[in-house]
């Protein structure tokens, strides 16, 4: 190295020197830019900056070695060879335009450092040539070493430089590159010519193309100026290309869409910053120059992306290679939708947009949801909407109910006019209203008419037609709403008949014939007529309830209620109660009244056959005239119906017209049952008790027997009250009053003897029967083995089923249950198979007609064995005489009840039999 130095420091021009470093430098300087340039640049534009870039380099690295030639001071004078000093430019360029071609594009590892090999032994060949160009009087002598280590120098330096430029894009690899650059040329240069010694040999001569130094520094000054030209040329463009990419870089990283762009060799040429904020990525590791898989791995260790790296890799790439755009949508995990779009360009690079889409997205599925919410209630309303689209007057829009009212499926109505839908008739009314509203443009109702529809039959509707405007101000659209009211008005007239006809008959009701009766008041009193009016009620229709049930009875009152309407002739008639009618009958009176009577008698004479069963039943008749029985509506009403009670109270299956003292009798009943409804607040009702004894004159027990002191009337009898009670429904107090009464008075007998007590059927169809009696024994604390209640078969005609269930919860208590009036009703032994009773009371009818009637004498050796043959006692009722008493004797009744045995009355009469009082005041009480 110290030839070198002494070289360097004796043998050359240090000004000279400098100038070649200077021109050196700049040459490699342009050089870096050129490279980054063809870098930068695909296609024919990289290899015309790659060839740009080797002459520019070239140039630098043949001036440098001619200029440091001219600095070179040999001693002697000197020239230089056209031929080889040009043949030293064009290696020059050549090698270097090669070396960085397998610098940037060779297939195979390490070609930077094969590159620079490359570029290093050009610059070495092109130092050769030059010395070999050199013309003097002498022999030039090389030093091996020396220029190993220059060949060594070039080579290691110029890969250097290479690296720096390829792999740096910043300014310190721009400098970097160069300045080693420089350093190749220069150190390379300077060694081998310190390897130079020359030896004179004056037999020499120079060839007569030789250059002068004169002529080689008009070169050198060309080559110089093409490299400074080619250096404002680069520094011109590398402006021009900062400033568009300083301005691509704002647009790029101003989008609101992330963008990235790859190369063929899957390296990242392109990404803006909204892409690496949009991912959350890292800038020191996705930036130009990273791989597709680095990316990628990126993304995933980031969360941005749930997909498999090599999957994806490979997805990309071949829709890449196929150069078809490839687009999807990223759900992150934060909740955003990204939509991403990879569109291949013709170059075999790919551009990809990144766009997040969220509030897009989101606005969609509000909009999706709007419009699914919209067409949800239109198709949910109940009312029919179509929109018509004009000026066609094509139907756009029919929803569900439409297609109901329509009776057609809206595919056959969608795009077709009212006139390929409907008849002509209702197609032209529908066009008529139709452009009525159009014209007006105003909205429009139009009132209950009839609309013929093609599938739905004639329809009763409403509906409102409205134009909805376009941007022109101008009908666009005909909204149409129809609502269907021909169900409402058929309810309407349903409830309408409904409201003054009876349900079951069809007949006018009460409220039919209270108006039918004014207007016949009215008329008559107007033109001074007279009518009739009928109050009627069936006969024994109660015991058809009771023995055949009610679907019977139901059914023979519309066969009753037909018979009647036939027989009316045309007179108004009305069912106003369960079996009763009234009828107004207009005419001569009272003629045109006795024939009807007599028509509607006669009508219901003969046997009717329900369900199989033949039926007898009869009418009542009360009838009042007017004007003679009333001049008003009530007063007539009333009087007739005080007819009909009289006709009840005395002769069934006849007709009575009013009389003056029938009102009389009405009011007194009216009125005592006014009374009564008092009677137990007032203290006015007693009991009174008749003793039950064994055949052989033993005392088992009393029956409780209510008893009604008026306090004007007097004595009021049961059999005027108890019925009275029963239809008033008074009934239920009275049974609650009796039951408490007889077991509190039980329950402090010291003698033990049973109580019984009457149960109406009311009480079983009414309230709870069972909790009542539960209530009374534990209040009373009478044990409940020690009650007997007594029914008649009437609380099992009924409702059969609940009135067994209520008795089975009675028995449950422990109360015993005893059958009263036994054979007068129609199924006594099917109930005693049903129900176990605890004892059978004979009806006084039987006892009364003993000694009279051998039948009846027959019916109770009858009951008496059927009681023994079912272990069950019998009790005979109403024993007046010692030879009823006989008889019970010897067909060995087990008990009897009667005057002739005890007299109802008070308790205070029976202390003694129920330990209150000595035996003997006791029998001297009886007697």
């Amino acid at each position: 190295m110290f030839r070198v130095f002494n070289c360097l420091t004796d043998a050359h021009n240090p000004w000279l020197v400098l100038l070649a470093g200077a021109v050196c430098f700049l040459a490699s300087l342009t050089a870096t830019h050129l490279i980054r340039r063809a870098k930068a640049t695909r296609s024919r534009a990289h290899a015309i900056w790659i060839v740009t870039a080797a002459a520019a380099t070239g140039c630098g690295i043949w001036a440098t070695h001619f200029i440091a030639m001219l600095a070179y001071e040999p001693g002697v004078p000197v020239g230089y060879d056209l031929g080889l000093t040009l043949l030293s430019l064009v290696v020059a360029i050549v090698f270097t335009g090669v070396g960085v071609t397998v610098a940037f594009h060779a297939p195979v590892r390490g070609r930077i450092l094969v590159g620079g090999c490359i570029v290093g032994a050009g610059v070495m060949a092109m130092h050769f040539l030059g010395m070999t160009a050199l013309q003097l009087p002498g022999t030039v002598v090389w030093a091996p070493d020396l220029l190993a280590a220059a060949t060594g120098i070039g080579v290691v330096l110029s890969s250097a430089a290479l690296a720096l430029i390829v792999r740096h894009d910043d300014r310190y690899g721009t400098l970097g590159g160069a300045g080693v650059l420089t350093l190749a040329i220069v150190a390379l240069h300077f060694t081998a010519m310190g390897a130079v010694t020359i030896l004179p040999d004056p037999t020499k001569l120079f060839n007569g193309m030789a250059l002068s130094e004169v002529a080689l520094a008009i070169a050198i000054a060309n080559a110089a100026v093409a490299v400074l030209g080619m250096s404002l040329a680069v520094a011109f463009a590398d402006h021009r290309f900062h400033e568009q990419s300083r301005r691509l870089a704002v647009a790029v990283n101003n989008m609101s869409q992330g963008l990235v762009m790859f190369d063929t060799a899957e390296r990242l040429v392109v990404c803006n910053e909204r892409y690496l904020r949009m991912y959350n990525l890292s800038p020191e590791i996705v930036k130009p120059g990273c791989s597709l898989r680095d990316v990628i791995r990126h993304r995933i260790a980031t969360g941005s992306l749930d997909k498999e790296a090599e999957a994806y890799r490979d997805t990309l790439l071949n829709s890449i290679n196929k150069h078809t755009a490839i687009s999807w949508i990223v759900d992150t995990p934060d909740g955003r939708a990204i939509s991403v779009i990879n569109t291949p360009t013709a170059s075999g690079d790919w551009v990809a947009t990144h766009e997040d889409i969220t509030e897009r997205r989101l606005a969609e599925r509000e909009l999706e949801r709007t419009r699914g919410f919209l067409d949800m209630v239109i198709e949910s309303v109940p009312v029919t909407i179509t929109v018509k689209q004009l000026p066609e007057m094509r139907y756009a829009l029919v929803n569900r109910a439409g297609e109901k009212y329509f009776g057609l499926e809206r595919e056959h109505m969608l795009g077709k006019t009212a006139k390929e839908v409907f008849s002509a008739e209702t197609a032209h009314k529908i066009m008529t209203n139709d452009l009525s509203v159009v014209r007006s443009g105003m909205e429009t109702f139009f009132d209950i008419h009839p609309v013929t529809t093609p599938g739905g039959g004639t329809r009763i509707v409403t509906s409102k037609l409205l134009p909805v405007m376009g941007p022109d101000n101008q009908p666009q659209y005909l909204v149409s709403v129809i609502e269907d009211v021909t169900e409402r008005k058929r309810a309407e007239a349903r409830l309408a008949h409904m409201a003054h006809h009876d349900l079951l008959t069809d007949l006018p009701n009460r409220a039919a014939f209270n108006e039918t009766l004014d207007d016949t008041l009215a008329r008559a009193k107007e033109q001074g007529d007279s009518f009739a009016v009928l109050c009627i009620d069936l006969d024994h229709f109660k015991e058809v309830n009771d023995v055949f049930g009610h679907s019977t009875g139901d059914a023979l009152l519309c066969e009753v209620s037909r018979r009647l309407q036939e027989a009316a002739e045309g007179a108004f008639i009305a069912r106003v109660g369960g079996d009763e009618f009234i009828l107004l009958a207009d005419g001569v009176q009272p003629a045109v009244a006795e024939a009807l009577a007599d028509r509607l008698v006669a009508c219901v004479a003969q046997e009717i056959t329900i369900e199989g069963h033949p039926l007898r039943i009869g009418l009542s008749i009360g009838v009042a005239l007017y004007p003679q029985d009333g001049a008003d509506a009530e007063m007539l009403l009333a009087n007739a119906d005080a007819a009909l009670y009289r006709v009840k109270d005395e002769e069934r299956g006849t007709v009575r017209f009013f009389e003056p003292e029938m009102d009389e009798r009405l009011r007194e009943r009216r009125a005592l049952q006014n009374d009564f409804a008092t009677a137990i607040a007032n203290g006015e009702l007693s009991l009174h008790y008749q003793p039950q004894l064994r055949i052989g004159g033993e005392v088992s027990g009393f029956e409780a027997l209510v008893r009604w002191r008026h306090p004007v009337r007097g004595n009021v009898t049961p059999a005027a009250f108890i019925p009275m009670a029963e239809e008033s429904g008074q009934i239920m107090a009275l049974g609650e009053w009796v039951l408490r009464e007889a077991c509190r008075e039980a329950a402090t007998w010291p003698t033990p003897r049973r109580i019984a007590v009457n149960l109406s059927p009311i009480q079983f169809k009414h309230g709870d029967l069972v909790e009542l009696v539960h209530t009374v024994l534990l209040e009373t604390g009478l044990p409940a083995e020690r009650l007997e209640l007594e029914i008649t078969e009437g609380v099992l005609i009924g409702d059969f089923s609940r009135a067994l269930s209520i008795l089975r919860r009675l028995k449950t208590l422990g109360v015993r249950i005893a059958m009263d009036d036994f054979g007068t009703g129609y199924s006594s032994l099917s109930y005693l198979q049903a129900f176990p009773f605890d004892k059978i009371k004979i009806d006084q009818a039987f006892i009364a007609n003993l000694e009279r009637n051998p039948q009846s004498a027959a019916i109770i050796r009858a009951v008496i064995g059927l009681g023994h043959g079912l272990d069950l006692p019998i009790v005979a009722e109403g024993v007046e005489t010692q030879a009823q008493l006989d008889f019970l004797s010897r067909e060995s009744c087990d008990e009897v009840q009667g005057y002739f045995v005890g007299r109802p009355g008070p308790i205070a009469g029976f202390a003694v039999l129920v330990g209150r009082k000595p035996l003997i005041e006791a029998i001297q009480a009886v007697g």
